[in-house]
């Protein structure tokens, strides 16, 4: 999976012409804030999913909710699973991290099969389980949420030389401590 992946990828780089702007990227917190988190994640990592369940949260209470910061979530898929679940959780194309956070939560219950169709059968499933009112089919082969999927990765690559999942950017500058919330308070409360 990983050279098909790395295939898409190539190809893409090569080919892509999308405008960003046409797909609204997921965020949570004051759009305006001072402070920019950009979070790298593949929505199969089990330490992204840790990151969701451990970090997140305290992240969210004492920065996102109060209007000190925004995070922005930006796809790096590890594999198809990955790129797929990518592609559905932006397919709303309303900006909102419910789905995201879900499949996160939930990664367990989706993230099994031994093939791209089993690994798809399951997060569909998981989908309709959850009352998501998406076209699973129209999502996951939507040119342009494709192609902005892609555009993420490729991006973290050449601007942040992201190289594993969670990375976590703030204000363009690659966090490099050990990813857990003291740590990122005090690099986030230095710019305060």
């Amino acid at each position: 999976m990983k050279k098909f992946l790395t295939l898409i990828i190539i190809i893409f780089s090569t080919t892509s012409s999308i405008n960003a702007e046409e797909i609204k990227r997921i965020f949570v917190g004051n759009k305006d804030a001072k402070i920019t988190i950009i979070a790298f994640e593949s929505l199969t990592c089990s330490h992204c999913a840790s990151f969701h369940k451990d970090v997140y949260p305290q992240l969210k209470k004492e920065y996102l909710d109060t209007g000190l910061a925004k995070i922005e979530f930006r796809h790096f898929p590890l594999d198809i699973a990955a790129f797929n679940a990518s592609k559905v959780s932006q397919c709303k194309n309303d900006g909102d991290s419910e789905i995201l956070n879900s499949l996160f939560a939930n990664q367990q219950k989706w993230v099994k099969g031994n093939s791209v169709e089993e690994a798809n059968k399951n997060l569909q499933k998981f989908l309709i389980s959850q009352s998501f009112n998406i076209n699973f089919e129209k999502c996951i082969n939507n040119k342009e949420i494709e192609d902005f999927v892609l555009n993420d990765r490729i991006d973290g690559v050449k601007k942040f030389k992201v190289n594993a999942t969670p990375t976590i950017v703030i204000n363009n500058k690659k966090f490099e401590k050990t990813l857990n919330y003291k740590n990122l308070k005090k690099a986030l409360e230095k710019l305060i």
